[in-house]
This record gives C-alpha cells, sequence and structure tokens, in this order.
C-alpha cells in the first residue's frame, strides 16, 4: 500500500431518500429512507450534495447524521446495512 492510500471504505454519510427521488411504483411510500454512501472526505462537506447510495439509491447527503447510528435503525435501508456491514447499535451514553 503506497502512503495516502486506503484499502475499502471506513465511514459512511448518511443520505437521505428524497420524495422526488422515490419510486414510481409507489412514490408515496418509503419504508426505508435512510442510506449510506461512501464518504471519500467528511461527511460535513457532503451536507446537501446528491450522491449515490452503496445500494444504488439516489439521496441527499444529511451530514449532521452518522450512519453507525442511523444504520441500525428500522428505517435504515437493508442493503446499505448489509453491504456497509453495520450490525451492531451503538451504545447510548445513559
Amino acid at each position: 500500500m503506497t502512503r495516502g492510500t486506503r484499502f475499502g471504505v471506513n465511514d459512511y454519510a448518511v443520505g437521505f431518500a428524497r420524495p422526488d427521488r422515490w419510486s414510481r411504483a409507489d412514490p408515496t411510500v418509503e419504508v426505508y429512507p435512510w442510506h449510506a454512501v461512501e464518504a471519500h472526505r467528511p461527511a460535513a462537506e457532503l451536507d446537501g450534495e446528491v450522491e449515490l447510495a452503496v445500494c444504488g439509491a439516489i439521496v441527499q447527503i444529511w451530514g449532521s447524521q452518522r450512519w453507525t447510528r442511523v444504520g441500525v435503525g428500522r428505517t435504515a435501508c437493508p442493503d446499505c446495512q448489509r453491504i456497509s456491514a453495520v450490525r451492531d447499535p451503538v451504545p447510548s451514553g445513559r
């Protein structure tokens, strides 16, 4: 490995499936609106950008969200969860 390169992606930004990007099959229903997006730079720099999620969905980045938290929720995309290997919830501070 040369200096400055990494194998794999360790960080994921959180993307939200915007209503105008939802499936034409049923545009009123979006069961899994949260998606993982490979972050090759800090998520805060991606905030507001429209990107392609790891599952192929077109989403808008929400830089203030953390995929390690959102990715274990009930509304996170199951394909993004599987691809990004988010399995265990982050412990709460309580």
